[in-house]
């Protein structure tokens, strides 16, 4: 990574994301959790304020080391334990099969580089049971918009670390071996290509 993607982007993203419709939507998407919950895409510890209270341990995922010393006061005030784990080769989880309750993503899905093969891994650490909750933004089912969203992601993956606003994210899902079981869609406030929102749950 070069030193805007390492240095910017994640300050940008923090900014951008703290804002109190987020923050009530990260809340509502993390209802229902509990136990030990894996975090893909951890990024600055936004979301360890919408967890409730039956979550006892945060298990994160996030390569940036910018961004972890910008969650450092939100994973000191946190009422839950956090630790942190570092990707294997291939973006392996140095986890078990089976391992963790449940797992989250919220603004993820967009920017990793290989997301089916990210959801996988989710997929094959989560336990019997388990859930998969995700608030993502993606690909309009308007026609018009998603026109724009194709045009304008090559300049997005370049000013905010490799973020696709075209993404079909439930596609992403359910080509994972999750079945969806909750969904919600509907626009962000500001640009319609930008805040297509894709909010909900799934089991494997």
């Amino acid at each position: 990574m070069g030193w805007y993607e390492t240095h910017v982007v994640p300050r940008l993203i923090d900014r951008a994301l703290d804002i109190d419709e987020v923050a009530r939507l990260r809340t509502r998407t993390a209802a229902g959790l509990s136990g030990e919950v894996l975090e893909i895409g951890f990024g600055t510890g936004q979301s360890l304020a919408a967890y409730p209270p039956e979550v006892r341990r945060v298990v994160a995922v996030d390569p940036q080391p910018v961004a972890r010393r910008l969650a450092e006061d939100r994973v000191r005030r946190a009422p839950m334990a956090v630790a942190y784990i570092e990707l294997g080769p291939g973006g392996r989880l140095p986890l078990d099969d089976a391992s963790v309750d449940h797992a989250m993503s919220n603004f993820t899905l967009c920017s990793i580089p290989d997301a089916a093969a990210a959801l996988a891994e989710v997929r094959r650490v989560l336990r019997p049971g388990g859930r998969f909750h995700f608030l993502e933004h993606g690909r309009s089912p308007d026609a018009r918009i998603a026109r724009w969203q194709d045009r304008l992601t090559p300049l997005q993956r370049r000013l905010l670390g490799g973020c696709h606003i075209n993404r079909q994210i439930d596609e992403l899902v359910t080509g994972a071996g999750f079945t969806i079981t909750e969904l919600r869609h509907y626009h962000l406030a500001g640009p319609r290509p930008l805040n297509y929102m894709y909010e909900g749950a799934a089991r494997s």
